[in-house]
């Protein structure tokens, strides 16, 4: 006996799986640079509404993470925010000045980009960090993890 419609089932859910895979790649390819990136009168850009963000610069609870404390000279504090950045997987310095720092970070499935930023705050001993996806909703925590995974690194 014979199901056909088992068949044309499986078909259209292995083309809808496809489309979707297909989607969210674009969709990672497509996602631009944001253009509020980098320091403002000594603070990094504020998180956007959605969960998908940390920042040591927040004002709520849900988006805002601890900043690293630090002793020595902001070449330093750089050189170790730099080390701990390249040593992340598929991680790329796209900017780099004397006090701040911007990296792109790609998920390893579909190749989403996530910007992160760390500033270094000399007078105050603070090292300020942010790290926000550029698509979607939701990150299911990434952002928070991988920063204090880099805090570990860093040394704070």
């Amino acid at each position: 006996m014979r199901r056909p419609w088992l068949r044309r089932a499986a078909a259209i859910l292995g083309i809808s799986a496809g489309a979707w895979i297909f989607s969210m790649v674009a969709m990672s390819w497509m996602a631009n640079q944001p253009d509020n990136l980098g320091v403002t009168n000594g603070r990094l850009a504020a998180c956007p509404s959605t969960p998908n963000c940390v920042s040591t610069q927040a004002e709520d609870d849900s988006h805002r993470i601890e900043p690293i404390r630090f002793a020595g000279s902001r070449a330093e504090a750089m050189q170790r925010v730099k080390a701990a950045v390249a040593d992340l997987p598929r991680s790329k310095i796209v900017r780099e000045t004397d006090d701040y720092l911007h990296a792109e970070v790609r998920s390893l499935l579909f190749r989403f980009v996530d910007d992160v930023e760390f500033y270094v705050d000399e007078a105050d001993g603070l090292i300020h960090f942010r790290s926000a996806s550029r698509v979607g909703h939701s990150d299911l925590g990434v952002n928070r993890r991988r920063m204090e995974q880099l805090r570990t690194a860093i040394g704070g």
